[in-house]
């Protein structure tokens, strides 16, 4: 009788090493269009020309053994902050090193915790870059926020004896479909294989990581870390302080925070019936990125309206109808001064929502556009208990923000139910320190 007990597993080695081979070719091939888009972006953002070295795997002057972070962008960071904290007070021998793939990440990094870590760009995913990165570091372990699986990382990790661990994992319905392409399987499951830890947000998460080649005792639920990543220092003092400095003490405020280009004009059209009903409200727009702050300042203008930066200090009395939110760093204070609130990054496709538990946690009653796929879980759960609404389209806007403003009984109920929500599903930040203290000795 023949033997066929290998004969599955040779497509499966086949199918990997094909799918490796085309990725090296590819990020070698791609190298020279990534910087040369590093180099295009950097004549607006300038921040995108410094230090192309530590692109390249060359992280300089970092002590060995460090612990090792990884946040991609300003989301990741903001959300992995707590963490880095609570590592730097349990381990305050151990050097940190925080790797961000953007400027406005490694901006917020630098801000926050001023030169107390290493900070560093993370390493193109080329063969080269990820081997120079750790032979370099040599960090004692890595943390990778949220599911940011590079193949050469990984492969580099595991050369040099670097255990990694995904915090606040997650994985679509849509993206485990995606991976268990026959294609790429074997290879994902490769790379879920050389993870350490898997963190995953939810049971849902934990079982698609599973079900994609994560050993099962190396996936454990701890929860998400967006609910431990909120606001601090923020109350009703510093928003009433707020509303004085403004003398809007008996003008509603309405807050859109984290805008893209295409929805301000629709916050704007929204303001303006809105006005035809509450006349003295004011609008803060505060827009994602800060290089956009000039063209909301030109669109302003364009339409005639009255405003005033938030930069400039200037009064805003009854004639200011909009404060355009120029600063970094603020819009928890507007939240926490804000009788209804917009989360941006959801009335226009692509962006798919920004952070909605900001708003939750300081007690605010919200809503968001329809494109919230990247909080799709957490925005279901906050209208399941009527602290949230989803708006898909502008007069759905408009309708549920004034009802808000009618009742300002009503709104402050529903922001009490996303409160509750927010502190009863709390308790990750504890759950991933004990993760990642489980794989290796960081008390030396």
């Amino acid at each position: 009788m023949t033997d066929h007990s290998g004969s599955s597993a040779f497509p499966a080695r086949l199918a990997d090493l094909l799918m490796r081979g085309i990725y090296r070719l590819v990020t070698w091939a791609g190298l020279p269009v990534a910087l040369a888009y590093f180099y295009g972006r950097g004549r607006r953002e300038p921040a995108y020309r410094r230090h192309w070295n530590e692109r390249l795997g060359y992280v300089g002057d970092v002590p060995a053994g460090a612990i090792w972070v990884h946040a991609a962008s300003v989301g990741e960071a903001v959300l992995v902050t707590p963490l880095i904290r609570r590592l730097k007070q349990a381990h305050p021998h151990r050097p940190l090193l925080v790797t961000t793939m953007t400027p406005t990440g490694r901006e917020r990094i630098e801000r926050v915790f001023a030169g107390d870590v290493y900070c560093r760009y993370m390493p193109l995913d080329t063969v080269g870059a990820p081997r120079r990165f750790m032979r370099s570091a040599r960090p004692r372990l890595g943390v990778i926020a949220e599911t940011e699986l590079w193949p050469h990382l990984l492969a580099a990790a595991d050369r040099y004896d670097v255990p990694i661990a995904l915090v606040n994992a997650s994985v679509s319905a849509r993206s485990a479909a995606r991976y268990r392409n026959p294609l790429w399987r074997h290879t994902i499951a490769r790379m879920l294989a050389s993870l350490a830890a898997v963190g995953a947000a939810s049971d849902v998460h934990a079982e698609r990581f599973v079900a994609l080649g994560a050993p099962p005792e190396r996936v454990h639920v701890i929860g998400n870390l967006k609910y431990d990543s909120l606001p601090t220092g923020v109350g009703e003092a510093q928003a009433k302080f707020l509303r004085e400095g403004w003398k809007a003490g008996d003008r509603p405020i309405w807050v859109a925070a984290s805008t893209h280009e295409g929805e301000e004009a629709q916050v704007l059209e929204a303001w303006a019936e809105l006005r035809a009903r509450h006349p003295k409200l004011l609008l803060v727009i505060a827009p994602r990125h800060p290089q956009r702050f000039a063209a909301v300042a030109e669109l302003l203008k364009s339409r005639g309206i009255a405003f005033v930066r938030r930069s400039a200090g200037q009064p805003v009395d009854d004639n200011i109808g909009v404060v355009l939110a120029d600063t970094l760093g603020e819009v928890p204070l507007f939240y926490a001064a804000a009788d209804a609130v917009l989360v941006g990054g959801s009335l226009v496709p692509g962006i798919e929502g920004h952070n909605v538990l900001e708003p939750a946690a300081l007690a605010r009653a919200f809503c968001v556009g329809p494109h919230v796929r990247e909080w799709q879980d957490i925005v279901e759960a906050l209208v399941a208990v009527e602290a949230a609404c989803i708006c898909d389209t502008t007069t759905a806007l408009v309708a549920t923000l004034h009802g808000w403003l009618a009742d300002p009984v009503g709104a402050a109920a529903a922001g009490r139910a996303g409160r509750r929500l927010v502190n009863e599903r709390s308790g990750a930040l504890e759950r991933s320190m004990h993760m990642i203290e489980t794989l290796a000795d960081v008390t030396a």
